[in-house]
């Protein structure tokens, strides 16, 4: 098993990240995240998917996301060409005593303290999956509270393969 990065460029209507997640629900396809966001032309949404499967099934995910109607262009993001990015929200709860340790961490991390309230934090974090993996494991003496995640968000690197339509 292995993961792959999809970026999607698809038409900004209602249902589109619907139908393409039925495709992959319909199909037994594993979806480990998505994030989508409309880009800087309002017509227009851009979808990463992280998928994971053996180079078979992969293969057939990308041909099967291209035949959708509202898909405009899909590739794969290479890691070595690529740059990945993923937000953590994660309450921490600390009192007093704690709190710094807590903070000492966030700041190696270039993590930022979003909100305090005397029993907890709230460390925002951004970066790709190892890093947060690597901060929440720090976190370990601590009770975490909550976590949100938002899966990773990725660009290609360069302007070689920047789809225009």
């Amino acid at each position: 098993m292995r993961k792959k990065v999809f970026q999607l460029l698809v038409d900004n209507t209602s249902g589109v990240l619907s139908r393409i997640s039925g495709l992959f629900s319909r199909r037994g396809y594993n979806i480990e995240s998505i994030t989508a966001g409309v880009t800087a032309d309002p017509r227009f949404t851009r979808i990463t998917i992280v998928a994971s499967g053996d180079d078979e099934i992969l293969d057939q995910i990308e041909k099967q996301v291209a035949k959708l109607v509202d898909v405009r262009d899909i590739k794969e993001l290479e890691p070595e060409n690529s740059v990945y990015r993923e937000l953590a929200l994660i309450k921490v709860k600390t009192d007093s005593k704690e709190r710094q340790g807590v903070i000492a961490v966030a700041d190696i991390f270039r993590a930022k303290i979003i909100d305090v309230a005397s029993d907890s934090l709230i460390v925002e974090l951004t970066g790709n999956q190892a890093k947060i993996d690597a901060f929440i494991n720090l976190l370990e003496g601590y009770e975490i509270l909550e976590l949100a995640r938002t899966g990773i968000a990725g660009l290609g690197r360069g302007t070689e393969n920047v789809t225009y339509l």
